[in-house]
């Protein structure tokens, strides 16, 4: 568990420091590049879709009770993280008007355990392996098995991955990213209170995941590698926006350390 005194840093997975593009390297050996980048695309964007359509079929607090022969309204939709990829890479592939044979598919999701980094990981985390004040974790929709897989085993994350204090996944509480339920376990397994909570930062290459954060009270740094700038209006004001927008991993730190010094001296 990090120091109050530290400040909490978590990464995403998928889509920050680990590309699922990569993933269209393998369905290349299947359909041919063109054909591999379509259905990789779909497979990402349907992945995503699955695990918010499941947060929105979720109980809530303010769900009235069943009646009479009704479906049972509490019970919480959720599906681990590796069924939803294995389930919307099918989807993916009938999109596609294509097929794999089961056999080839779990090899593809055995890729899920290997993807590559992002070029600016590397010595994104050698830095800050030696950065102090600063307690960096892995946080991710993922299962812990996949999480656990990717950054013990794949020849990309394994040597980082005693940057990271922690893993965690999304799994006790059964929702996924951007329910505020998941940012608070995240916060309580840091061993930061709610209160405490503008502590922490999410690192985070999808704006979902960067305006579910702020909206939960953390700090969030967008990792704006194509230099598109913010596009996300969901919410309007601070609390829609990101604390800082950085080009590559590389800037994390200096943009934690520049709003900590701002809110020292304001």
């Amino acid at each position: 568990m990090s120091s109050s005194r530290d400040i909490v840093v978590a990464f995403d997975l998928y889509g920050t420091l680990l590309s699922t593009d990569s993933i269209a390297k393998k369905l290349s050996e299947h359909f041919g590049q063109d054909k591999a980048t379509i259905i990789a695309t779909a497979w990402r964007k349907y992945q995503l879709e699955y695990t918010w359509r499941l947060n929105s079929m979720s109980k809530s607090s303010n769900r009235k009770p069943k009646v009479g022969n009704m479906a049972d309204a509490d019970v919480d939709q959720f599906e681990p993280f590796s069924k939803i990829t294995h389930r919307s890479l099918k989807n993916a592939l009938s999109e596609s008007r294509v097929s794999l044979e089961e056999e080839d598919q779990n090899e593809l999701m055995k890729a899920y355990d290997s993807l590559s980094t992002f070029p600016d990981v590397k010595p994104a985390l050698t830095a800050l392996a030696s950065v102090p004040g600063i307690t960096a974790a892995v946080f991710s929709n993922g299962t812990q098995s996949m999480v656990s897989n990717s950054v013990n085993h794949s020849p990309d994350l394994a040597p980082h991955a005693n940057t990271f204090q922690q893993i965690i996944v999304v799994e006790e509480c059964k929702k996924f990213k951007p329910a505020p339920e998941v940012y608070e376990m995240l916060a309580q397994k840091m061993g930061k209170s709610k209160e405490k909570m503008t502590e922490m930062w999410l690192v985070s290459g999808n704006p979902f995941d960067i305006v579910g954060a702020k909206s939960a009270g953390m700090q969030a740094a967008w990792v704006d590698r194509a230099g598109n700038g913010w596009q996300d209006e969901l919410l309007g004001g601070d609390e829609g926006r990101p604390t800082a927008i950085v080009k590559s991993l590389g800037e994390v730190v200096d943009a934690v350390k520049k709003h900590a010094d701002r809110l020292q001296h304001s």
